[in-house]
């Protein structure tokens, strides 16, 4: 499993990227592996403000349907069409091409409080 050591992770295997002044949100490679192929996303509208922990969307797997959970708390900048286009780029490419929303954190010490990657490595038993 990948792990992107510039992201910060929630438990839930959502991820926060730095992306200039912004944030990328996805799902991490672990998330997208269990999940099996990524059929469906359904994302909020640009200028929803949310907060940390809120749920802002849902995928869909062959296998399931899961609840998307904010990593941080922000206002959506973007929400990335291709993958609402194609599915599939989040088991392609999490976090590259399969980001799924953009967000301007309100509070960027939030950050800071996930998980890093050690961490999350940790958190879903690889060392």
């Amino acid at each position: 499993m990948a792990i992107d050591a510039s992201a910060r992770y929630l438990e839930s295997h959502e991820y926060a990227k730095p992306a200039g002044s912004d944030m990328l949100i996805g799902i991490s490679d672990h998330a997208q592996a269990e999940l099996g192929d990524v059929v469906f996303v359904e994302l909020p509208s640009v200028g929803k403000e949310l907060a940390k922990g809120s749920t802002f969307g849902t995928i869909e797997s062959v296998k399931a349907a899961s609840d998307l959970y904010m990593p941080i708390s922000g206002k959506i900048v973007e929400v990335n069409e291709a993958v609402k286009g194609d599915p599939s780029l989040v088991n392609k490419d999490c976090y590259g091409q399969g980001w799924l929303i953009r967000v301007s954190p309100s509070n960027s010490a939030e950050f800071s409080s996930l998980l890093d990657a050690k961490a999350y490595g940790k958190a879903i038993g690889e060392e």
